[in-house]
């Protein structure tokens, strides 16, 4: 499996191809540097680097990639296991159709929810600048450095999937690579982005808000939201502490979907999420009632994967509920 991570290593911090590379856990600060790696067996990792990163993906045998952006207090291994899941899942619905990429963020996972959720919080913000990065490495691949080796252009449509607080990490990463690499405006990259129990206020798309890049950078974007959300009662809590009283994402989907983009689509999971993860209810995108077996949210999202459409049926329709 491949992936990208701004986690520190045990070993040097200076990029080696085909170095074997072990994450500190002990260290979750965000790293500046970036490293491209790939899973080469359970708990065996090593760095491959950037240009071999991008030229595999091209020569993946899938013809679409899904990025994945995790949420908060997820050690390496909750990530890559949780990736392998989402992974088996496309793959049974339609061999060759996915690529699952995760990007690791440096999360805290021994101190306890709600201080491990508000350093969290400052991980997901530091790690934009280094993810920014990434999407100006993948743009100035794709525009030129690609031909180096094979004068074929890469065809793969590009999805990102970003759960709870990846949600964060994903708003400020296009933000800032906006700010720093894209002044006049980030380019239309992602066919789908899926926000999924999004841990950010639930104004954030609307125009003159932070995630409003994240509507200009994708052709769909799908939220999907419970309002019985356990998970997200730690953000609350947190961030009442800390005076800010709005509402997240995950829990009510956009605020008014008057006031967001048209490429913006509301799904409510209310009647299936706590069924699919008892009793917390946040991470229902993956399996439903049994493990490895698709539920209703997982069947959603992966019809909009290979259709590009969120609802195909009626391109008008912009909200839907979710049941059994």
């Amino acid at each position: 499996m491949l992936f990208i991570t701004n986690r520190f290593p045990t070993q040097s911090i200076r990029t080696r191809v085909d170095r074997p590379f072990n994450f500190d856990l002990k260290n979750n600060a965000a790293s500046n540097s970036v490293y491209y790696c790939e899973e080469v067996g359970e708990g065996h990792y090593e760095e491959v680097g950037s240009k071999a990163f991008l030229r595999r993906l091209k020569e993946a045998n899938a013809r679409q990639v899904l990025i994945y952006i995790h949420g908060f207090a997820n050690l390496p291994e909750d990530v890559l296991a949780a990736t392998r899941e989402f992974q088996a899942l496309c793959d049974a619905a339609d061999p060759g159709e996915v690529l699952v990429v995760p990007l690791i963020w440096p999360c805290d996972n021994d101190l306890g929810i709600v201080k491990d959720y508000w350093d969290d919080q400052e991980s997901a913000d530091l790690s934009a600048f280094s993810f920014a990065r990434v999407l100006q490495r993948f743009l100035d691949w794709r525009e030129g450095d690609q031909f180096e080796s094979d004068p074929t252009p890469c065809l793969k449509r590009i999805n990102v999937l970003a759960h709870s607080m990846g949600n964060r990490v994903l708003r400020e990463t296009l933000r800032l690579w906006r700010k720093y690499y894209l002044p006049g405006g980030v380019p239309l990259l992602f066919r789908n982005t899926f926000l999924i129990a999004a841990d950010i206020v639930n104004e954030s798309l609307e125009e003159g808000h932070s995630g409003e890049p994240i509507t200009h950078a994708s052709r769909n974007v799908t939220v999907y939201f419970a309002s019985d959300d356990l998970a997200l009662r730690a953000s609350k809590a947190s961030n009442l502490r800390n005076r800010i009283a709005s509402r997240r994402l995950g829990h009510s989907g956009p605020e008014d979907m008057s006031k967001v983009a048209r490429n913006v689509f509301a799904v409510d999971c209310d009647d299936v999420n706590t069924r699919y993860d008892f009793p917390k209810g946040h991470s229902y995108f993956r399996s439903g009632d049994v493990y490895g077996e698709p539920g209703v949210v997982f069947l959603h999202l992966f019809a909009s994967l290979r259709s590009g459409r969120v609802f195909p049926e009626d391109e008008t329709r912009r909200m839907t509920i979710l049941r059994e």
